[in-house]
């Protein structure tokens, strides 16, 4: 659709233009403004093999680069924790965070007698959905984001995950059997495959109903340049002419909406028979009646909840006041730096107020209300005449149900239009990435380049 189209094209050449990185001098992230509240980002940057549509700082798993490194993150938080930082939250990305479990869990440990932690949401995969696992996991991680992707079997042999995690079958499975031992377990899920049919996504959104998980992120394929060749590789070009279609499908299945129903009040996105799921993001999937769903669940995107955060390990990205710092990608060098008594910011970028104010209007429209007062306060002007251009297109395109005083809220059509921003927003991160990962050396670039 037109507005898709436009949409796409202007966060594209936004993102170029302010997330471009510059050599930083700081050895110290800057320290916590009192009364702030922040969530504590770790990176594992592991594997066991390297999937095609992964942008994110990764490298082949290596027991003797790993356990090194871990100890490192652990005294990174301790630096931390000298700058005065404390966190209520804590979240583990990668890479494969479980790749070395007690090295995780010693990690986690420390954080917790550290911080004042009250949840921790790790990332896994499906072979590490078993009871050994899952034994020293309960308790220490509340929510687990298990990445799934698809339960095609044809899609996970062209994603190169059949043979390293198993049938779709077995991984359902899995997630049944390890859904009791989180308040949280969440089915990461794409769509958008080329191979991916209607009715493939259909059985993959009721794979996921059945597997009796408490919440489902469904992301869109994103084709940044640095998998934009290994994509098309395996899996084939990318055709976001019928992403939309694939949403609709979906919401329809998981929440009971009826996309572009005109109903009562002229509000459009009507509820059709009440779905198992209810939105938690524009992505993000809650079942209803599970300690998943509510004001206080946990999501993926934790930038929705927490605007600041800063990042340990090689490969995170702290957002701190007005600047964004990318950690180096060389787990040599951030090993170095930690053992030399310095934080590894490799690059930074710097964002206008502007620019500011935009990143708020997106993750908060993500999350599916911006609070206008709160911006009134945090930036010295409403959100129309800080953001005049952006506001009056989103309200050409029906994308508002409320726009009062007070608040914005989402349509259906507006949902989809913050899936389309998001996509090209995390498009513009990787090619942030790709500026931090261009600068490996030797062995590393190696090891990730081939």
């Amino acid at each position: 659709m037109l507005s898709e189209r436009m949409l796409s094209t202007v966060v594209r050449e936004c993102t170029k233009s302010y997330l471009n990185l510059k050599p930083v001098a700081e050895d110290r992230m800057p320290a916590p403004v009192p009364g702030q509240r922040y969530m504590l980002y770790m990176h594992v940057p592991f594997c066991e093999r390297l999937c095609p549509y992964c942008s994110f700082n990764r490298f082949p798993f290596a027991e003797d680069r790993a356990r090194p490194y871990f100890a490192n993150m652990r005294r990174e938080m301790l630096m931390l924790k000298d700058l005065g930082y404390d966190f209520d939250s804590v979240y583990i990305g990668g890479g494969t965070p479980t790749i070395l479990l007690d090295e995780l869990c010693d990690t986690i440990d420390l954080a917790r007698e550290t911080f004042s932690i009250k949840e921790v949401s790790s990332e896994t995969n499906p072979n590490h959905l078993i009871p050994s696992y899952l034994d020293k996991l309960q308790g220490r991680v509340q929510r687990l984001s298990v990445g799934v992707q698809s339960f095609d079997d044809g899609l996970l042999k062209q994603m190169d995950r059949y043979d390293k995690y198993g049938s779709g079958q077995e991984i359902l499975e899995r997630i049944q059997d390890a859904s009791p031992y989180f308040t949280s377990m969440n089915a990461d899920m794409i769509f958008n495959f080329p191979a991916q049919t209607e009715d493939i996504l259909i059985r993959d959104v009721e794979r996921v109903i059945e597997s009796g998980a408490s919440q489902t992120t469904f992301y869109p394929l994103m084709a940044s340049p640095s998998v934009e060749k290994s994509l098309a590789r395996t899996v084939g070009k990318v055709d976001y002419v019928r992403e939309q279609r694939f949403y609709d499908i979906i919401c329809e299945l998981l929440t009971g909406e009826l996309p572009g129903v005109d109903v009562a009040g002229g509000k459009v996105g009507a509820q059709g028979e009440r779905g198992l799921f209810e939105h938690g993001s524009a992505w993000t999937f809650n079942r209803r009646g599970t300690g998943a769903a509510g004001e206080e669940a946990m999501i993926d995107e934790y930038v929705v909840d927490y605007e600041e955060y800063p990042a340990i390990g090689s490969g995170g990205i702290t957002y701190l006041g007005k600047s964004l710092y990318v950690n180096t990608f060389s787990v040599r060098d951030y090993n170095a730096a930690i053992e030399g008594g310095r934080m590894s910011m490799m690059g930074k970028a710097t964002f206008t107020k502007r620019n500011r104010m935009r990143y708020r209007f997106m993750m908060q429209l993500f999350g599916l209300r911006l609070d206008k007062r709160q911006f009134k306060r945090d930036f010295g002007c409403s959100v129309e005449a800080g953001l005049p251009v952006e506001m009056a297109f989103m309200a050409a395109s029906g994308a508002f149900a409320v726009n009062d005083d007070e608040e914005l809220t989402l349509t259906s059509k507006g949902r989809y239009l913050m899936v389309v921003m998001m996509r090209q927003f995390f498009i513009g991160v990787n090619n942030l990435r790709d500026q931090a990962r261009a600068a490996l050396t030797g062995e590393e670039r190696e090891l990730i380049f081939g």
